[in-house]
């Protein structure tokens, strides 16, 4: 069954006090392209986001968003430095005492030494961090892939009804190519007897003419490809596997073939069955494009 390309997928874990959250989402590309935000302890994961992602995933333009949340978020990462606090206030104990001062100290006094708060040395646990991280990710990946593999359900129906429409048109115009040929041949005969009359009569001529005929008209050669990529595109939709590079270039060869068959067409309803072809084949172009 093919894939969209078009996804979404949620993931969360925890892992001794971390809880880790991730996001994907994914839309049309060429290739896989993923553009990452995550905390700065993942920072040396990076490569190993990547890398899981992209074994996941063969195409797709993916947003990663990770988001990982501290096991005790409400404590504040300082602390008041007891022995700096202690001589401050001695000092300027000190220097209201020998200026004579007899205003009080403050609280905003003492804030405008900032060395009285310092860092607390808060250790992050990097494995936990990552492990959580980890089974997140594989949560997030596996959501996405049962997204896009509904969408891709979705696309195979479509594609499906328009292989179904282009195969009706080509079996009518396998029918109707030999009955233009016997048209042809006869208004071809009706030709060569205006020459004979005239006594023009020239047997290269007469062989030039009939097989010039037969090159504008024979159209099996094209009918025969045209049969052949459409199995191919089908087998493709069966496979399973990342298909969408292949279905786009079997819908080039199969425009190639329509667009030979509508130049060999000098007849009204034939070429009517050619645009109907085409335009089933432009809306498989366009359902291509989404296909992993």
């Amino acid at each position: 069954m093919i894939a969209s390309m078009t996804g979404y997928g949620r993931g969360e874990a925890e892992q001794r006090g971390y809880e880790a959250v991730v996001e994907l989402k994914s839309v049309n590309s060429r290739y896989c392209e993923i553009s990452l935000r995550s905390p700065k302890s993942l920072n040396a994961h990076e490569a190993d986001i990547q890398r899981i992602i992209k074994t996941a995933f063969s195409r797709g333009r993916i947003s990663v968003y990770i988001q990982v949340t501290d096991p005790t978020p409400d404590e504040l990462p300082i602390r008041v430095n007891d022995k700096a606090l202690s001589s401050y206030r001695s000092l300027l104990d000190e220097v209201r005492s020998k200026a004579d001062i007899d205003e009080p100290l403050r609280l905003e006094h003492l804030l405008k030494y900032s060395d009285i708060f310092e860092a607390d040395d808060i250790e992050e646990d990097a494995e936990a961090i990552w492990e959580a991280t980890r089974a997140a990710l594989d949560a997030a990946c596996s959501a996405m892939q049962e997204m896009r593999l509904r969408e891709g359900q979705a696309l195979h129906t479509e594609l499906d009804e328009r292989l179904s429409g282009i195969e009706t048109k080509l079996r009518e115009v396998d029918r109707l190519a030999p009955l233009r040929v016997a048209s042809s041949g006869e208004r071809l005969r009706e030709r060569l007897a205006e020459i004979i009359e005239e006594g023009r009569i020239d047997s290269e001529r007469i062989e030039f003419e009939m097989t010039m005929l037969a090159d504008k008209l024979d159209v099996r050669e094209e009918v025969v490809r045209l049969d052949s990529h459409l199995e191919l595109f089908r087998e493709a939709m069966a496979s399973g596997e990342p298909v969408g590079r292949k279905m786009n270039f079997l819908s080039q060869e199969m425009n190639r073939e329509i667009n030979t068959i509508g130049s060999k067409s000098n007849d009204a309803d034939m070429a009517h069955l050619v645009v109907g072809m085409k335009e089933e084949l432009e809306k498989i172009k366009e359902q291509v494009e989404n296909v992993e």
